[in-house]
C-alpha cells in the first residue's frame, strides 16, 4: 500500500513542482527519475537490504535516507498549501492568486525549505528525547500509593537508526528519574532477535523498585513474535500477555494488566483479550492497563480500568499532518484524555519507524507519570 501512496505523491510533486521549473527537459526528467526512486525507497530497502520494517543499512545511510524522504513529502505539503492559498487569494485578486500558483520565487523557494525542515524533523527524530512529567489522579487509588512514579516508554523501535548506544542513552535518563515502575508499551524493535541483540540490550540496565513491565506492539509481530517474547523475558521485562499483575503496599494494591495487540490476527498468535487480562482482579482495585493501540479505549472504560497508557501513532510526528493519524485511530492522537470515567494519557513515543524518522511540532518523550489519589 505505501508505495502505491508514495507514487501518487510523486505524480503530484512532478506535476506541480518539476514540470514548472525554469530549465530543459533533460533536467526536468532527470529530477523526476531522481525523486521516483525516493519516492519508492521503502520497496527497494525491502528488496535489497532487508525487510521494510528494519533495512540493515549503516545509521548514516538510514539518516540520509529519511532526510531525503522527509524532504520529498514535506515538498508535497508545502506545494498543497501553496495551491490552496493560491487557489483563494485567486478568487479575491486574481493576479496575486496567479503569482502565488505560478510565480518562479515561488516555486524555487519550496525545494530548499523542505530540505531545511526535513533535516530539523530528522535530528528532532533521533535525538534522546527529553523528560515529560505529569501528575494523573486515579479514582479509588490507595493513599498508600500517592506519589508513586511511573515512567512509560513506548514505540522504543530499536534498529540500525535507533541503535544500542542511543537505547543505553534513554535507559539511563529513565534510572535517572527513580521510578517505582517502568512500563514499555510496545513496538520496542524492528527486525529479528539476531539483528538487534546489541541494540536491545541496554533495556535488561532498566531498573524500578517494582520491575519493568511491557506488552507486545504491531512490530513486535513482524520478525519473530515468539522468540521476540523470549528475548525480551531474558532481558528482565515482565511481558504481559492478556494478563496483570498486582503491586502492593502494605495493605494496599494497584493492578497492572496488558493486553497483546490485534496485528496478532494475522500472524496466528494471542489476539487481545480484556477479560483474560482483568480476571481475578478485586473490583475495589484499581487497574492501569497498557494497551499499545488507543482505539479499543472505549471498550476498556466499560470494562473498569481507571487509567489506560497507550502510544502506536508518534503523536503523528508533523503537526498538521497529525490530524490523518487522528482520524486512524478514533480520534486520539497525543496526550491526556477522558474516555467515561476512565483517563488514558497517549504518549508521542520514545522512538519512532526507522522508515519514517521526522518529527515537527510532535516531539518525542520518556514520560514520568506520578500518581495521585483523591484527598
Amino acid at each position: 500500500m505505501l508505495p502505491f501512496i508514495t507514487g501518487a505523491i510523486w505524480l503530484y510533486v512532478v506535476w506541480r513542482f518539476v514540470w514548472p521549473l525554469p530549465c530543459g527537459w533533460a533536467g526536468r526528467i532527470g529530477l523526476a527519475l531522481v525523486l521516483l526512486l525516493v519516492a519508492q525507497q521503502h520497496r527497494i530497502t525491502r528488496r535489497f537490504f532487508g525487510s521494510m520494517a528494519s533495512p540493515e543499512l549503516p545509521y548514516e545511510v538510514l539518516a540520509g535516507l529519511n532526510w531525503i524522504f522527509g524532504a520529498f513529502l514535506l515538498l508535497a505539503l508545502l506545494l498543497l498549501l501553496r495551491d490552496v492559498a493560491g487557489g483563494l487569494v485567486y478568487l479575491a485578486a486574481p493576479g496575486a492568486g496567479r503569482a502565488i500558483l505560478a510565480g518562479p520565487a515561488v516555486l524555487l523557494s519550496l525545494g530548499p525549505l523542505a530540505l531545511l525542515l526535513s533535516a530539523i524533523g530528522v535530528w528532532q527524530a533521533v535525538r534522546v528525547p527529553d523528560v515529560k512529567t505529569l501528575e494523573i489522579t486515579v479514582p479509588g487509588l490507595p493513599q498508600a500509593f500517592d506519589g508513586y512514579r511511573v515512567v512509560q516508554l513506548t514505540d522504543l523501535h530499536a534498529s540500525r537508526l535507533l541503535n544500542g548506544a542511543w537505547m543505553a542513552a534513554v535507559a539511563e535518563r529513565t534510572n535517572a528519574l527513580d521510578p517505582d515502575l517502568t512500563v514499555i508499551t510496545g513496538d520496542i524493535a524492528d527486525g529479528t532477535p539476531e539483528a538487534r541483540v546489541a541494540d536491545v540490550r541496554p533495556l535488561g540496565e532498566l531498573r524500578a523498585r517494582d520491575g519493568v513491565l511491557a506488552i507486545p506492539g504491531n512490530h513486535e509481530y513482524y520478525a519473530d513474535y515468539r522468540r521476540w517474547m523470549i528475548a525480551y523475558r531474558a532481558l528482565g521485562l515482565r511481558m504481559l500477555e492478556n494478563e496483570h499483575v498486582r503491586i502492593e503496599r502494605g495493605d494496599a494494591a494497584l493492578a497492572v494488566a496488558g493486553v497483546t495487540d490485534r496485528q496478532a490476527a494475522a500472524f496466528g498468535q494471542a489476539q487481545p483479550d480484556l477479560a483474560a487480562a482483568l480476571e481475578g482482579i478485586d473490583p475495589d482495585i484499581p487497574v492501569i492497563l497498557l494497551d499499545h493501540r488507543p482505539g479499543n479505549a472505549g471498550e476498556n472504560a466499560k470494562a473498569g480500568v481507571k487509567l489506560q497508557l497507550s502510544g502506536h501513532t508518534h503523536g503523528g510526528q508533523i503537526l498538521g499532518p497529525h490530524v490523518l493519524t487522528q482520524w486512524a485511530n478514533n480520534g486520539y492522537v497525543s496526550g491526556m484524555y477522558r474516555v467515561g470515567d476512565m483517563q488514558m494519557y497517549l504518549s508521542n513515543g520514545t522512538g519512532l519507524w526507522n522508515g519514517l524518522a521526522i518529527r515537527l511540532g510532535r516531539p518525542s518523550e520518556i514520560t514520568l507519570i506520578v500518581l495521585r489519589a483523591r484527598r
